[in-house]
């Protein structure tokens, strides 16, 4: 893989494959286990759908911008919001980590990892939140059960279970172990750099401070 396409830059890489009605951009490698999981689930009584596939760099870095502007809130480890106005760079770069990849080094730039969901248990007029209760406790949590028992059958996994300091508990969010490997034993910390020296990102000075920091606890530090 180029560098272009681990970090989001290029799509040259993926392909685009039906699920449910909508369209997604995958790595080729993970299509046939991402839509025998999906029929796995969908015959279990659940309508597996996915609420985030690939994602480039632009919309990662919108992201990131929102929240570093105060246009979109901060949230705590436990998914409450923070007043971001009274935090530094730096305070604000470790809360949008939390729940946020860099631009760059997001998973869900290689066509690996998704963020699913049960489409049948979602009431009328409610919305899905990606927040840790709804699948701990609330709505999503029978398909979180069934996820946990059955993802690594298809060759998914949860990369991100709370792991200390790193990303917060993502428990909707799986990556297909075997092609999401290779592409992170490619990205590098000097690809990460290159991206963001040259991108119109806000926190930049900081964010390079403490680069090797963030690629040790929030790029390579997952739960196999």
């Amino acid at each position: 893989m180029t560098p272009a396409q681990l970090t989001g830059q290029s799509t040259q890489h993926l392909v685009e494959v039906l699920v449910g009605q909508k369209s997604f951009l995958m790595h080729p490698n993970v299509r046939d286990d991402l839509l025998a999981l999906q029929d796995a689930a969908n015959s279990a009584g659940f309508l597996c759908h996915i609420a985030s596939g690939f994602r480039p760099f632009e919309r990662q870095l919108t992201i990131w911008n929102r929240k570093m502007s105060g246009e979109v809130p901060l949230l705590d480890e436990l998914s409450h919001p923070i007043d971001g106005q009274a935090l530094s760079d730096e305070q604000k770069m470790w809360a949008i980590l939390r729940w946020s990849a860099l631009p760059g080094a997001s998973r869900h730039h290689w066509g690996t990892d998704f963020d699913l969901f049960d489409r049948l248990a979602i009431a009328e007029g409610t919305t899905l939140q990606l927040e840790p209760d709804e699948y701990l406790q609330g709505h999503q949590h029978r398909f979180y059960l069934w996820l946990k028992d059955h993802a690594e059958q298809f060759g998914f996994f949860f990369p991100f279970q709370g792991k200390g300091n790193g990303v917060a508990f993502e428990p909707w969010h799986v990556s297909h172990r075997a092609s999401a490997n290779i592409c992170s034993a490619q990205l590098t910390m000097a690809m990460l750099a290159e991206q963001i020296e040259h991108a119109p990102i806000l926190g930049k000075e900081v964010i390079l401070q403490h680069l090797q920091t963030i690629y040790t606890d929030y790029v390579t530090n997952i739960s196999q």
